[in-house]
Formats: structure tokens, sequence, C-alpha cells
């Protein structure tokens, strides 16, 4: 066979041992966990079924190139070059990002509108809203619509852990519209619910910012425990019977809970 006709398998046997070697690299950066912080050759070579020549050859790979370093136990350890992939990809998530995820799979699963919000001064900031594929409900809530601290639970999460001097300061420093017949409107009747979310940690309001409408919401918390936003899920009230309340209760609580795990994940 003439040269020329030769060279592209060769080529293409060379790309496909590239990729081979990089999906064993990626496979063994994939192996360590919590309850496995190092690994031998032995061990990758009993996994993977191959001779320990072929592990050594992947490992020298990783470790020169700062993905893997020897342990001093014995094994090899993931090295720095992975603390700064780490540190660039916390610097690389916002809070949108890591609540898009969690706040889509929660309209679909609760069947409900789900929103996130932020506290920016006196001002209740809806930051991100998921439609269920379900139901649409016509709300205040907009995405980048602005409220005011008393209009419904997502303000209430966003403002009950908040000292209580600066709850009492905005409180009497912004008009408290009244949306509805329900909507509280005076300070120490806020102040007081206030202390019902916080006993609770969430809050549930009826149409007390858009009528015949029932909103549950919980705090959304940073790496060092403070509150950061709110999620919520919003619904016609006359569809939520009193029996699947603490169903959405609960939905909405583990979203936020994700959310706050993750954000105190890539904070640290």
């Amino acid at each position: 066979m003439p040269y020329g006709d030769a060279a592209p398998d060769a080529s293409r046997s060379a790309y496909r041992e590239r990729n081979s070697t990089s999906d064993r690299t990626l496979e063994i950066l994939g192996l360590f966990g919590p309850d496995r912080l190092s690994i031998t050759a032995s061990e990758l070579a009993g996994e993977f079924g191959v001779a320990r020549s072929t592990v050594y050859r992947y490992l020298q790979t990783l470790t020169q190139n700062g993905y893997l370093e020897e342990d001093p136990h014995g094994g090899f350890r993931l090295g720095l070059r992975v603390f700064e992939l780490a540190r660039l990809a916390r610097q690389s998530y916002g809070l949108s990002e890591v609540v898009r995820p969690v706040l889509s799979e929660l309209a679909q699963t609760s069947g409900e509108t789900a929103l996130l919000t932020r506290r920016s001064g006196s001002q209740i900031v809806c930051l991100e809203r998921e439609e269920t594929r379900a139901h649409h409900v016509r709300l205040s809530y907009e995405r980048g619509s602005v409220l005011s601290p008393n209009a419904g639970a997502s303000a209430f999460v966003l403002l009950a852990w908040e000292d209580p001097d600066v709850v009492s300061d905005l409180l009497a420093s912004v008009p408290l519209p009244k949306y509805t017949q329900a909507t509280l409107t005076s300070p120490r009747e806020i102040i007081e619910h206030f202390a019902v979310v916080r006993k609770q940690g969430y809050a549930v309001t009826r149409g007390e910012l858009d009528p015949d409408v029932i909103g549950i919401a919980a705090p959304i918390r940073d790496g060092d425990g403070a509150v950061v936003a709110g999620l919520s899920v919003v619904a016609v009230e006359r569809r939520v019977p009193t029996a699947r309340v603490r169903e959405l209760i609960d939905q909405v609580r583990k979203s936020a809970d994700v959310v706050s795990d993750t954000l105190a994940l890539v904070a640290n």
C-alpha cells in the first residue's frame, strides 16, 4: 500500500488513542469523592482492568499537568490545579445561574409558577420567573418588577431575618400600599408577622398581593447563613386545597435548601 494511503489510518488511530487517554484521565478524576481522597495505581489497574504500566501513563499525564500529586501517605490525591479550577468555577456562578435549574424543576414538579426574588434597599425585585406547563397565573410579580416590602410571601422571607432596627426604619421610611383588602400595611402588624415567619421558617400569604392567589416562600441563604434571596411558588388559591399546602411548603423549602447548599459550596 502506498505511504500516502496509510497516513490517514495512522492519524485516526492516534486520534482514537488520544481520546482514549483523555477519557481515562477524566474517569480517574471522577473517582475521587468524600470517601475516596486518595487512589493507588493498583486500585486503578484493578478498576479499569489494565496493566499498571498503562495506569502509570495516565497518572503521569495528570501529575505533570497539576491535576494530581503524590500523597505522602501513599497513592495519589487531587492537585493544586483542581483547586484553581474550582476557584474559577465558583467565580463563574451568579445567583440566577445557580437558581434557574432549581426554579424550573420546582415549577414543573409543583405545577405552579415559581419565582426568585431579592431585596434591593427598600424594594423587592423579581429576578426570575418560571411558568408551569399546566397553569399560567397573572401576577404582580413579573421578571424585573419592583414591589414594596409588604408585598406578600416573597417580601416576608426577605425581611423576616433582617436586623429589627433596620426593618423598623425601612417600614417607616417607605409607602406601604394596600394591594388588596388582605394586604398588611401597619408596620407593627408586619413586624409581628415576621416573627411568625422566622418561627416557621417559611411564609404563606393568601390574597395579600394579588386577589385569590396563595404565595408560599422560603429563604435562600449564603455560606454565612444570611438570607440573600427568596424562592416561592404562587397559585390560584382555589386550585390548592388545604391538604396540598403542606406539600407545596415542603417542595419550596427543599428547593430553597438546594440553592442555599450550592451557594455555600461555591463560596468556599
